[in-house]
């Protein structure tokens, strides 16, 4: 099943537009240094939210949790030309080499770049946003979710990472994250602010449209 998976993946990459060369050099060095590499959206995931992010056209977007920047960059390929994008990570530890990224992409006086707890964080950054981006902590998305919808323009896109948890949303008895994920499935599913479907591409994506 991880062979057809693997060849069903290349596939896929083989089928949309190819990485920047600056994109690669991410993905290239998050396997390289980082201990959990697999966190890093990737090729085809990363091409899917340039794809939504060019539909939405955003002026302002939110990602919760940064990592080493791939999904950041691949975000910012649809903002305005006035837009910018709001990106946050407890991580500080990276914080030199993900600025380095940003600083050789085109996009780097668009991105707002912070350090810090999130729930923190939020509250400080004005305005409504076009896009949000959730992929950090599993265990607050839905208090990330709940404390964001009413700042989420008519239209606007919420986008949750990692929601069918490598499969383990379908187990009888879940362990007590899983169980997160799908308390959080279960009450996206009923919220009638949002149209929503999940699209089963690597670990699982939500894409919820603010009505």
């Amino acid at each position: 099943m991880l062979e057809n998976e693997e060849a069903l993946n290349a596939y896929l990459e083989s089928t949309c537009d190819e990485e920047s060369e600056l994109l690669r050099r991410v993905n290239r060095e998050t396997y390289l240094r980082e201990t959990m590499p697999h966190m890093l959206s990737g090729h085809f995931q990363g091409r899917v939210l340039a794809m939504l992010s060019k539909l939405v056209k955003p002026a302002r977007i939110l990602e919760i949790g940064t990592f080493t920047g791939y999904a950041t960059l691949c975000l910012a390929e649809g903002l305005t030309e006035d837009g910018v994008i709001d990106t946050i990570d407890v991580n500080e530890e990276q914080e030199d080499r993900v600025r380095g990224y940003f600083n050789a992409s085109p996009f780097a006086a668009k991105i707002n770049y912070h350090i810090g707890d999130a729930a923190e964080i939020i509250p400080t950054i004005e305005g409504d946003f076009d896009l949000v981006f959730i992929d950090a902590d599993k265990k607050r998305n839905l208090y990330y979710f709940n404390l964001l919808i009413e700042r989420v323009v008519k239209g606007g896109l919420l986008l949750v990472d990692n929601v069918l948890w490598k499969g383990k949303v379908l187990q009888d008895n879940p362990d007590s994250q899983t169980r997160k994920v799908v308390e959080l499935n279960e009450t996206l599913a009923k919220d009638n602010r949002v149209e929503k479907l999940i699209l089963p591409i690597r670990d699982g994506l939500f894409v919820l449209r603010k009505k």
